[in-house]
């Protein structure tokens, strides 16, 4: 672009003397023009490859009004997700509570049914397994149930708890409330006979249980016999009886008469009255105990010393010393069956410290009196259709327990 040019008018200067020209007057604006920077020339010559400055303003563009409205549409669609997750929570518990009611009924009512049919004192426990239960019970089936009854009566004891679970349950029923019974295709459970209750019920404070080997159990207790009170040991071997049943058979039975000696029921070689091996001991040391034992000939005859020993014994009593002191006598003493000779002869009773009576209740005293004190036998119940039979019987710390297997049962009809 062309700088435009204005033009002045100037007027000529006039001849002055001696042919010098005279300038005219000065025009006082145009002083003051030229005194003053013009602006439009600055514009004019400003160097246009300069960039924008720093405070130049940015280039317009037409406003942008869809990011509004997604920002208007978020604010505006959370509240929504936020109301719906909350109504799906909502009906989820429920739902939740509605099915874990039913179960509580459920098992409510199945624990008074088995309280009624198997005459309990208490109702049992009944936990139903598996999520949701109601679609269970549209279907007709149940997952699992374990049932656990405490204190059931046995005879002459109480089963301490008997605890049974049971898979593959079909139910006979229109609907939770109108369930008329069940088919259970197996069932497997524990029964638990601990001796805590054994010893409440069968040894009222005087007889002790305790587990004494794989299968059996030692029963240890206290017995007054002709004004004497007498330890009584017995073991109790514990096995099966026919498919649903537990039985014992008691063996081992003795009392022990203090130190002195001991009484087993029976008439074999290792029955009857025998002396211990410290009063045996004792015997032999003391001169004439031992001389009146060995001047009784049946005595003798059992202890199977030749009569010629035996006499030069009661003349000497260094031979005396060397025939009481060995021990093969000893031995033999304590095997010597003392019934009969104290019978025979009371008066060599009464210097051992026994008395006649005691003697005398001791041989009235059978095995089956004694047996009778520890003895114990139980059976599980027969179901009305299927079967149910004792596996596995043991004897552990806490008491005798036995698995239970059954299939194909019935309840409920």
């Amino acid at each position: 672009m062309r700088t435009p040019h204005i033009k002045t008018h100037h007027p000529a200067p006039s001849d002055g003397p001696a042919g010098e020209r005279v300038p005219l007057s000065r025009n006082p604006y145009d002083e003051l023009a030229s005194l003053a920077d013009n602006p439009l020339d600055d514009f004019l010559t400003e160097d246009r490859s300069a960039g924008p400055q720093d405070d130049a303003e940015e280039p317009w563009s037409p406003p942008n009004h869809r990011r509004g409205s997604r920002r208007r549409n978020r604010a505006t669609g959370l509240p929504i997700v936020v109301r719906a997750l909350a109504w799906v929570l909502t009906l989820a518990c429920l739902v939740t509570l509605a099915d874990r009611w039913a179960l509580l009924f459920a098992e409510h009512k199945a624990s008074e049914r088995l309280k009624d049919q198997l005459h309990l004192a208490a109702a049992p426990e009944v936990r139903i397994g598996g999520f949701p239960f109601l679609t269970q019970v549209a279907a007709r089936r149940l997952d699992s149930v374990r049932v656990t009854v405490p204190d059931i009566p046995a005879h002459r004891v109480t089963l301490t708890q008997v605890t049974a679970t049971a898979d593959g349950i079909r139910i006979d029923g229109d609907g939770l409330t109108a369930v008329r019974g069940a088919l259970v295709r197996r069932m497997h459970g524990q029964v638990l006979l601990s001796f805590a209750d054994m010893n409440r019920e069968l040894g009222a404070s005087q007889v002790s249980f305790k587990a004494h080997g794989p299968g059996t159990v030692e029963a240890r207790g206290a017995l007054r016999l002709a004004g004497r009170d007498l330890r009584l040991r017995a073991d109790a071997r514990i096995h099966r009886n026919g498919e649903r049943g537990i039985a014992t058979s008691v063996g081992g039975m003795r009392l022990d008469i203090g130190d002195l000696a001991t009484f087993r029921p029976g008439t074999g070689p290792s029955e009857g009255l025998h002396l211990t091996p410290g009063s045996a001991r004792r015997l032999a040391r003391e001169e004439e105990k031992i001389k009146a034992f060995l001047a009784v000939p049946e005595i003798v005859h059992r202890l199977g010393v030749p009569d010629g020993v035996v006499s030069a014994a009661l003349r000497d009593e260094d031979k005396l010393h060397r025939l009481t002191g060995a021990p093969r006598f000893l031995h033999d003493l304590t095997r010597l069956n003392l019934v009969d000779a104290a019978l025979a002869h009371p008066k060599l009773l009464e210097r051992l410290g026994l008395d006649l009576s005691l003697l005398t209740a001791l041989t009235k005293l059978t095995r089956p009196q004694i047996a009778d004190r520890f003895s114990f036998s139980f059976q599980i119940p027969k179901p009305p259709a299927g079967a149910l039979r004792l596996q596995g019987v043991r004897v552990a710390k806490d008491g005798i327990h036995a698995d239970v297997r059954g299939t194909g049962l019935l309840l409920g009809h």
